[in-house]
C-alpha cells in the first residue's frame, strides 16, 4: 500500500468543503494549500476545479456501477479519478492506483480501496465518457435559466461552463502590440486574450503595470461611462479593482470604495503596480457620505456571480437559490444610494456578473419605477465589439456562450443611466 498523493488529498479536501460544507473555493484555498509548494498548489487547485466542473458527467458514468451511493469522500475520489483520466490527461492505470491509495487512507480503509478499484475498472471497461451529456447545472440554477433563455441557450451556456476560461488582460495602450508580445490575440472589445499564459506575474509587462487581469466582459461596464477624463467618478463596490484601474488609466479622478479592508488593500497594491492613482475608501456604501456629488458612478453590485461559473465551477455547487434574496434587495438599495451620490445630469452604470434577470433587467425596471428622474441611455452601450442584438430594452446582456469558438466570456448585465433634475430632491 503506497502513501496517498498529498496533492490529490488536498484537492479532495477542497472538493469536500465545497460539496459537503457549502463553502467557496476562494474561502478555503489559502488554508488548505498552504503546506504545499507553489507548483503543487496550482496542481491541487486544478484537480479540484476540474473535478467540480465535470462531476455531473462523472456521476452519470458512475451511476450504473453503484448499487448504493458511496460515502461522500469515496464518491469524490471516484469523481477525481474519472476527471483525471478523461479530461486531465492522466493514464488510466495511474489514476486508478492513486484513487485506491486515497481510499485506503480514509477511515473506511482497505474495503473502500477494493470498491474504488472495482468501480473504476468497470466504468472504464463498459462506459463511453464522450457519449454522456455535457455537465448540467444543478436544478436550482438550471430551472430559472431554462425559463429565461430556453433549452438551446441554456445548453450552450452549460457547454461554455464545461471548459476552463482563457486569461483576459486589459492593457493601458496598444492591445494589438501587447497581444503579439504575449502570444495572445486581441478581442473585439479591446481586451487581450491568452490561452496558455503560465505564471501571470512572470509575463512581460506585469512588473511595470502595462496591463491587469480582467475578463473581457468585466472590462465593458467602465467603458460604458464614456469619456471620463477629468471627471469625479465613484467606483462603488470597487474590489477587486479592475474597473478602478480602467477609470484611473482613462484620466478620471477616481474614488474607489469597498466594505472589505482586505480586498481594498489588493486594489491599492494594483494601483501602485500600475502607477495609477485613485482615492481608496473602506466603508459601507450605504452609509458613505462624500463632500460633494460625483459626475459619474460605476456600481458593480454584489450578486450571485452566476455568470462566472466557467472560472468558478464551485459556485453552483456551494450556493443555493435562497442565498440570493438578500443580494437582490441590496442591489436595489445600492442603486438608490448611487442616486443620492451623483449630481443631476450625471451618469450611473449598474452591472452584475449574473445571468438571472432579477439581478439585471428586473432591477432596471424597479429602479426606473422608483426614480422618475432616472432614464436609460442605451446609446452608451453601443461600444466597439458589442453586437447590436446583445442590447435589449433594459441594457446589455452578455452570456458565457458568446464567442463560442474563441473561449467565451463571463455572463454580465450592464445598464447605463442618466440622472435628470428632480425638483423633489
Amino acid at each position: 500500500m503506497a502513501d496517498p498523493d498529498p496533492v490529490r488529498q488536498a484537492a479532495l479536501h477542497l472538493v469536500g468543503q465545497v460539496l459537503q460544507d457549502g463553502r467557496l473555493l476562494s474561502e478555503v484555498l489559502p488554508g488548505t494549500l498552504a503546506p504545499l509548494a507553489p507548483s503543487d498548489r496550482a496542481r491541487a487547485q486544478r484537480l479540484a476545479t476540474g473535478t467540480l466542473r465535470w462531476m455531473d458527467r462523472a456521476d452519470r458514468a458512475l451511476g450504473p456501477h453503484l448499487r448504493m451511493k458511496p460515502w461522500p469522500e469515496i464518491h469524490d475520489i471516484l469523481r477525481l479519478a474519472l476527471y483525471e483520466i478523461h479530461e486531465g490527461g492522466t493514464a488510466p492505470h495511474a489514476a486508478v492506483a492513486a484513487a485506491v491509495d486515497l481510499a485506503r487512507a480514509t477511515e473506511r480503509g482497505a474495503a473502500q480501496g477494493g470498491l474504488v478499484n472495482a468501480v473504476l475498472r468497470n466504468v472504464l471497461r463498459t462506459g463511453s465518457w464522450e457519449s454522456l451529456p455535457i455537465p448540467r447545472l444543478p436544478k436550482w440554477l438550471r430551472k430559472p435559466l431554462l425559463k429565461t433563455y430556453g433549452k438551446d441557450l441554456t445548453a450552450a451556456m452549460e457547454e461554455a461552463f464545461s471548459r476552463a476560461a482563457p486569461l483576459d488582460l486589459t492593457v493601458r495602450e496598444d492591445p494589438a502590440g501587447w497581444a503579439a508580445r504575449l502570444g495572445g490575440v486581441p478581442v473585439a472589445t479591446g481586451s487581450v486574450r491568452l490561452n496558455n499564459p503560465g505564471q501571470v506575474s512572470a509575463l512581460p509587462g506585469y512588473d511595470e503595470g502595462a496591463w491587469w487581469v480582467q475578463d473581457a466582459a468585466a472590462a465593458i461596464p467602465a467603458r460604458a461611462l464614456g469619456e471620463v477624463a477629468g471627471l469625479r467618478v465613484l467606483d462603488l463596490c470597487a474590489a477587486p479593482g479592475g474597473k478602478t484601474l480602467q477609470l484611473a488609466a482613462a484620466g478620471a479622478h477616481v474614488t474607489a470604495l469597498d466594505i472589505s479592508e482586505t480586498r481594498m488593500a489588493r486594489v491599492a497594491e494594483n494601483l501602485a503596480r500600475c502607477g495609477l492613482r485613485a482615492k481608496t475608501v473602506v466603508a459601507d456604501a450605504l452609509g458613505y457620505a462624500p463632500d460633494a456629488p460625483f459626475d459619474a458612478i460605476l456600481l458593480d453590485a454584489p450578486c450571485s456571480a452566476t455568470g462566472t461559473i466557467r472560472r468558478h465551477p464551485d459556485l453552483p455547487r456551494a450556493k443555493a437559490a435562497q442565498d440570493f434574496g438578500p443580494l437582490i434587495d441590496l442591489q436595489a438599495r445600492l442603486l438608490d444610494r448611487a442616486m443620492d451620490l451623483v449630481r443631476p445630469g450625471g451618469h450611473i452604470v449598474f452591472c452584475t456578473c449574473s445571468l438571472l434577470p432579477e439581478e439585471g433587467e428586473r432591477q432596471v425596471e424597479s429602479a426606473l419605477a422608483r426614480h422618475p428622474n432616472l432614464s436609460l441611455d442605451l446609446s452608451a452601450l453601443r461600444l466597439p465589439g458589442i453586437e447590436a442584438d446583445w442590447i435589449g430594452d433594459h441594457g446589455l446582456r452578455l452570456r458565457p456562450d458568446f464567442w463560442p469558438g474563441a473561449g467565451g466570456m463571463d455572463g454580465f448585465f450592464v445598464a447605463a443611466f442618466r440622472v435628470g433634475d428632480d425638483p423633489g430632491r
